[in-house]
């Protein structure tokens, strides 16, 4: 079991760049699968991006393809979302979450895969 606590939020202006952190607290951070979410209000979870255990497979949402990556360092029990080139619509309330389940479950999107969730942290893009 692990606990994801997520941090790096914030209000930053288009164009900019913000990167978060996602701490797992917990046993065998590297046996999980990692993902993004993001959610507005009114509107359902999200997927953004997903990494597979080692760091070698990534997905992504089209949406931002080209200017988010995802990245983990797993002594560190710690996986990365940077956000380059940030616009208005990324605008959302992020949330990182754990998938104890083969990679290509994690690869999916769907929340019901991911088994543990953080608090979310807020980023905020104005125009």
């Amino acid at each position: 079991q692990v606990q994801p606590v997520e941090s790096g939020g914030g209000l930053v202006q288009a164009g900019d760049s913000l990167r978060l952190s996602c701490a797992a607290s917990g046993r065998a951070f590297s046996n999980y699968a990692m993902g993004w979410f993001r959610q507005t209000p009114g509107k359902e979870r999200e997927f953004v991006a997903a990494i597979n255990w080692s760091g070698e497979a990534t997905k992504y949402v089209d949406s931002v393809k080209g200017r988010f990556t995802i990245s983990r360092d797993n002594p560190k029990n710690t996986v990365y979302l940077q956000m380059n080139s940030l616009k208005p619509e990324d605008t959302a309330v992020y949330y990182c979450a754990a998938c104890s389940r083969p990679a290509w479950l994690a690869f999916r999107g769907g929340r019901l895969d991911y088994e543990y969730w953080g608090q979310g942290t807020q980023v905020t893009v104005s125009s």
